[in-house]
């Protein structure tokens, strides 16, 4: 049988990775200033790779080969005074070591009950207000270029019935 080493839960894990490889720089730096002094042990440093991405066909359908993604990746253990050594793991997009680096740091603190709650606070909430932000922007912006069909027949007078006489 599997078992986790984390003391949260999976599930909880599981969002807040989500959240973290998503996280744009500045948040993770403005967030986490006070644990930049931290010295981790690397179990694996940041490194940068490519990796396949797929897709479905219609989102539910077969899956196929999208494309590569630069991908950075790293691991690292954290020692606080509260305690035992927590596990950080990162993968973010694109070739920020630094990023990855401060994502992984976040991922081992939010293991760390005594820590979770602030981190929560401080970081994954407004992490979540600025990804949820960054969805309406994009969805507005796409909303812009939408084309009702049947109003373009309407203006363009295109009466079937009116044609074949």
């Amino acid at each position: 049988m599997f078992q986790t080493f984390d003391k949260s839960s999976p599930h909880a894990r599981k969002l807040w990775m989500a959240l973290l490889a998503r996280a744009p720089q500045p948040l993770l730096d403005a967030a986490l200033a006070e644990h930049t002094h931290m010295q981790p042990q690397w179990l694996r440093r940041p490194e940068t790779g490519l990796m396949m991405v797929q897709g479905r066909v219609g989102g539910t359908g077969e899956r196929f080969n999208l494309g590569e993604v630069t991908v950075t990746r790293c691991a690292l253990r954290l020692h606080t005074a509260a305690s035992d050594a927590s596990v950080g793991v990162s993968y973010v997009l694109g070739r920020n070591h630094h990023q990855a680096r401060l994502a992984a740091v976040a991922d081992a603190l939010l293991q760390d009950p005594a820590q979770h709650a602030a981190l929560e606070a401080s970081l994954l909430t407004p992490l979540r207000e600025h990804l949820q932000a960054q969805h309406a922007a994009r969805h507005a912006r796409a909303q812009t270029t939408k084309v009702d069909f049947l109003t373009v027949a309407r203006e363009a007078g295109g009466d079937e019935e009116g044609d074949e006489a």
